[in-house]
This record gives C-alpha cells, sequence and structure tokens, in this order.
C-alpha cells in the first residue's frame, strides 16, 4: 500500500492557546517558542504530554506507597529509588519485573491501535477521529457527558500530570543525593 499523504492543519500558538490546559495565572506558557506549527504535531505533543503525566502521577503515588509499604520484598529502610535495584536481585522479583514489562507492552500496543494510524497508512500520525489522552476506557462512568464538564476534567489531569512530572523528578533527585528515603 502506498502512503497517502496527510495535508496538515495549521497550528501553533493560536490553536495551543484554545486546548485544555491554558489556564489563569499562567495562561499560555512557551516561554522557549516549542510549539509546533501544525495541529497535527500539536496533538502528538499533548498525547505525549498525557501520557507522561499519567505515568509520573502513578509513579508519584508508588513513590509515596512504597516509601511506607512493601510487603513481598524487604527493603531494609533503603531509599525508595534503589527498590528496584533489590528487588531484581531475587528469582521472584525477575519474574515480577518482566510481568510488569509484558504488561506494559500490551498496554502500549492498544493504545497504539486505538489512537495511531497504521503505520503503512501514515507515520507518526494519530486517527482523525482520536482525541489526544482518550483511549475509551471508563468503566466507572466519571467522563462528563457536557463540554465544560469535560474541559474541567482535562485541566485537572493536565495540571496534576504536570505538578506530578515534577514531583516525580523532585523526589528521585533527592533521594539520588541523600541516599535517604524523602518519606
Amino acid at each position: 500500500m502506498v502512503p497517502s499523504m496527510v495535508s496538515l492543519t495549521p497550528g501553533g500558538r493560536a490553536v495551543a492557546e484554545k486546548m485544555p490546559g491554558v489556564l489563569a495565572p499562567v495562561g499560555f506558557f512557551d516561554p522557549f517558542g516549542l510549539t509546533p506549527d501544525t495541529k497535527e504535531e500539536l496533538l502528538l505533543f499533548r498525547e505525549a504530554e498525557l501520557a507522561h503525566g499519567r505515568v509520573a502521577m502513578m509513579g508519584a503515588l508508588g513513590y509515596l506507597v512504597q516509601s511506607h509499604f512493601a510487603p513481598i520484598f524487604d527493603m531494609g529502610g533503603a531509599p525508595v529509588i534503589r527498590h528496584l535495584d533489590i528487588v531484581l536481585q531475587s528469582e521472584l522479583g525477575q519474574f515480577a519485573a518482566t510481568s510488569l514489562l509484558f504488561a506494559i507492552f500490551f498496554s502500549e500496543i492498544s493504545r497504539a491501535r486505538i489512537g495511531w494510524e497504521e503505520p503503512d497508512v501514515a507515520m507518526r500520525t494519530l486517527r482523525t477521529e482520536y482525541l489526544p489522552g482518550d483511549l475509551g476506557f471508563d468503566p466507572l462512568g466519571l467522563k462528563p457527558k457536557d463540554d465544560a464538564g469535560l474541559l474541567q476534567m482535562q485541566n485537572k489531569e493536565l495540571q496534576n500530570g504536570r505538578l506530578a512530572m515534577l514531583a516525580i523528578a523532585g523526589m528521585t533527585a533527592q533521594e539520588l543525593v541523600t541516599g535517604e528515603q524523602a518519606f
């Protein structure tokens, strides 16, 4: 199959300023001028921001839980940043890590199949009907039905994800520098 040419939609700052996540008091924040010129590239950036924010939120929660609760492996008071090193020293830990890697692998394949065009159709392209971050997984029915509620929830997720990315970086740096648990 011959890859089709996708026409690119103008994007840039004008489109980015209308996206969820642009909130007072900062408003639109791009001090280095990294905003892409096309809407398609801008949506790729948003997809990446949401994915990394979700991982960081889980990581920050995991950091807090692991610092006080690790029932399967004896961590001996080691900093959380060193727990994986300790876990991988046992066969059970290696099995658990392998299982986790497979779970991540299959969830990422699923995410790619939901939101991304097939590579033989278009490379590095989101599906036109796909809203970045919307994987259709809402078993509790928490996604708002109205536009205002959806915008509010998207803003909350973006802000919490941004905070979590900074938090996990700070917690990791603190433990690496001090060699002690942050909590």
